[in-house]
């Protein structure tokens, strides 16, 4: 298995960010909402490099909101290259990835930087690798479906991602009335 030139993966959200201080973290991608404050956490981290990118866990165009559109997953994946790149120089290092709860912007952008970086393994593997650093993952749908255009999986990531939401469902039978709520029916209904 491939790693991202990196020796730990850690996907959390905004509250779990303060615990994750101790843990010598070298990377981290902040996928935060417009608007929201710089957060304090980071400050209790040692020595790191960060990206912040800023847009809302939403599925498609919304007055007063930023959605996710392909800009920002080339940025993921431009940090995903800056990882690669900078893998001589280092001896470890830890990626954190997070958004506002770590479900689902944190999640799809894992699951793309883990494509980016194996590009052999096949889609149900990542989402498996996935599940096995965040268990509750239930990543954006549209940022996958940018990931799978911009790294030419040829709609594999979307179907693999259909056969996540399914998994979930069932692991997970919660999160059936929680996206309902959330408005995400449409990602409930690519579930197999």
């Amino acid at each position: 298995m491939k790693t991202l030139a990196i020796s730990t993966l850690t996907i959390c959200g905004i509250d779990e960010l303060p615990a994750q201080s101790e843990r010598r973290v070298t990377h981290v991608l902040s996928l935060l909402d417009p608007g929201l404050a710089e957060l304090d956490a980071f400050g209790a981290y040692g020595e790191h490099h960060r990206v912040t990118l800023r847009f809302h866990d939403i599925l498609g165009p919304s007055p007063g909101y930023t959605h996710p559109q392909p800009k920002h997953v080339e940025a993921i994946l431009g940090f995903g290259e800056s990882l690669r790149e900078g893998v001589a120089g280092r001896v470890e290092g830890h990626l954190l990835v997070h958004c506002h709860m770590g479900i689902s912007r944190s999640t799809a952008a894992m699951l793309a930087l883990m494509a980016q970086n194996d590009s052999e393994a096949s889609e149900d593997e990542l989402f498996d690798r996935l599940r096995g650093v965040r268990p509750q993952a239930w990543p954006n749908s549209v940022m996958i479906g940018f990931a799978d255009e911009q790294l030419d999986r040829g709609g594999r990531l979307v179907e693999a991602l259909r056969r996540h939401y399914g998994h979930q469902l069932k692991v997970q039978p919660q999160y059936q009335d929680w996206m309902t709520r959330l408005g995400r029916q449409s990602e409930l209904d690519m579930a197999l």
